[in-house]
């Protein structure tokens, strides 16, 4: 699904000649400098996280070439961030990363005056990023969602026999006794210690987002106890093993579960996938656009991040990438379906238990990363 632009053609020429005075008085730099910026603009997302014609669109109407790279995790963008000149232009790290790469002078502050479009975002979805961005000086948000276990209903039902499923959804990836009966038909993790341990010590009853270090250990011991069962580790490429048949649980995130969804839908090969909504709280995920500090487009990035925010634009992404997206303005333009899923748009009550995203220290950031090695390798 594609993004659906109900704009006139007048409109979009007067939000064009706004956007263009505006890269000119933008930061009171001189006209001829803001007018030698090239026609550039270089994007680093996540893969799988965008409409069909969001570059094409964006291209025909500002004249800039994007070209748009992706990545799988926020440890790969991280680090390209703290090596510095990556040379990209727009970043979309996760909100507590992202707070580490403010703290890292990593990202510049935004231009506010060159986004109108912002009036189009969720106030409470700001406020949330707020606690991270004190004042939303230096992030918007692209997407957000939340942590979750997906499963191929069929399958997981076969292999757990006269076993229910638990009340408790992390059950299914955290507790030995469901994934040794599970690990038959595949069991997959996300590749990130940054997602994995918040959601373990929330099963474990700690906080999400501990900054004790014993509590990392604890939950080290938790997981290696599912390590045998765990057959694959993945960020991306768990969707289409889903959507195929090749696994039948996927701890992953819900937005990536309902593509995988889709997926199998338009097969149909009678693969039926479901994202679970766990009833005691699952860990929010702020994905966010960003500009690097040394970005050689700035004012692009801006045109770009203002072209984003716009109702359609937006809503066309929450269309193919069933994720859910902060633009309140845009909900007229998302799929029925999608709009209506109450696993992609959370039912109030289901919202109210979810937990949001908090920063982590370095020193327990290495802690995370050195237990989640050991996770993964079964040592």
């Amino acid at each position: 699904m594609v993004a659906v632009n109900r704009q006139t053609h007048a409109q979009r020429r007067l939000g064009l000649g706004l956007a263009a005075l505006a890269a000119v008085i933008w930061s009171g730099a001189p006209a001829q400098a803001q007018q030698a910026e090239e026609k550039v603009l270089n994007v680093y997302n996540w893969s799988d996280y965008i409409g069909d014609d969001t570059i094409k669109n964006f291209t025909k109407e500002t004249g800039i070439t994007v070209r748009y790279d992706v990545f799988d995790s926020n440890e790969v963008l991280n680090a390209k961030l703290v090596a510095g000149k990556s040379g990209y232009d727009v970043v979309v790290p996760t909100a507590p990363w992202a707070r580490q790469q403010i703290d890292g002078k990593l990202l510049r502050k935004l231009d506010k005056s060159r986004l109108p479009n912002l009036v189009n975002l969720d106030p409470g979805i700001q406020a949330k990023l707020a606690t991270l961005d004190p004042g939303n000086e230096h992030l918007v948000d692209w997407m957000w969602g939340y942590t979750t276990v997906g499963i191929n209903v069929d399958k997981v039902k076969a292999a757990l026999g006269t076993t229910p499923l638990p009340a408790n959804v992390w059950e299914l990836i955290f507790n030995p006794a469901y994934t040794a009966k599970l690990k038959s038909c595949g069991v997959s993790f996300l590749d990130s210690p940054s997602e994995v341990f918040p959601a373990a010590l929330h099963y474990m009853g700690k906080s999400a987002y501990s900054k004790n270090a014993a509590d990392y250990a604890e939950a080290g011991k938790m997981l290696q106890a599912v390590r045998p069962s765990v057959t694959l580790f993945s960020s991306s490429g768990y969707i289409n093993d889903m959507a195929n048949g090749a696994i039948c649980v996927a701890f992953g995130w819900a937005g990536d579960i309902n593509i995988a969804r889709q997926r199998a839908i338009d097969a149909k090969k009678g693969v039926k996938i479901e994202a679970l909504v766990p009833k005691n709280g699952a860990p929010l995920v702020f994905d966010t656009m960003a500009i690097p500090a040394d970005a050689p487009h700035p004012n692009n990035a801006h045109l770009w991040i203002n072209y984003i925010l716009r109702p359609d634009v937006q809503a066309g992404l929450t269309n193919k990438v069933f994720f859910a997206n902060p633009n309140k303005a845009g909900m007229k333009f998302v799929r029925k379906d999608i709009a209506e899923n109450k696993s992609v748009f959370l039912p109030d009550e289901d919202l109210k238990k979810m937990l949001p995203p908090e920063a982590v220290p370095q020193d327990i950031r290495r802690v995370m990363t050195r237990t989640y090695t050991k996770f993964k390798t079964g040592r």
